[in-house]
């Protein structure tokens, strides 16, 4: 296994958990990023909802745009808590065979991509992240499945050194062949 310390990544102000040994959290700066994510997901299409309701109802008066617009606070910081609770389990994990991303707590999902089946690695910095210092590392596989697998929230950084650590193997993967 590859000592991810050795290569420079991560932030290691978080504890990390006997059981995610080597499971590497995303920086700190990540967190208001997956909350503005998860409250504009809900936010936005809530709002167009309370609207089209309001007009097709005809409803009117304080009374009504108080309840609506209570009831579309509640919705965007739901967004957010669930944006949170979305960075804080996500996890991703480098070793000798390759690259896995972990997420959820509730509905945990576990992808795998062994360094065999890296077709080739993009990063994505849209002018959020930029401004974050943040990135998204695209990892394009052989497969119909899922053919690409997107980590998002990266340090920019650690987004390159993983970016051309899994090149290298890939590319030593392809000489042993």
């Amino acid at each position: 296994m590859i000592e991810i310390e050795d290569l420079g990544f991560g932030d290691r102000s978080q504890p990390h958990p006997a059981a995610d040994a080597g499971w590497q959290p995303l920086p700190v700066r990540a967190r208001p990023l997956f909350m503005l994510s998860g409250a504009f997901g809900i936010g936005l299409p809530a709002l167009v909802a309370l609207i089209v309701a309001r007009v097709a109802l005809d409803a009117g008066g304080p009374v009504a745009l108080g309840a609506g617009a209570a009831v579309w606070l509640l919705l965007v910081a739901a967004g957010a808590w669930m944006g949170l609770r979305r960075y804080r389990y996500t996890r991703w994990l480098l070793d000798d065979d390759g690259f896995a991303l972990r997420r959820g707590r509730m509905w945990h999902s576990e992808t795998r991509v062994p360094a065999s089946r890296v077709q080739h690695l993009d990063i994505r910095r849209g002018p959020v992240e930029r401004r974050f210092g943040l990135s998204t590392l695209l990892v394009h596989t052989a497969g119909t499945r899922q053919h690409a697998v997107a980590v998002p929230g990266l340090d920019a950084d650690d987004a390159e050194r993983l970016r051309d650590h899994l090149a290298r193997q890939v590319a030593h993967d392809d000489d042993d062949a």
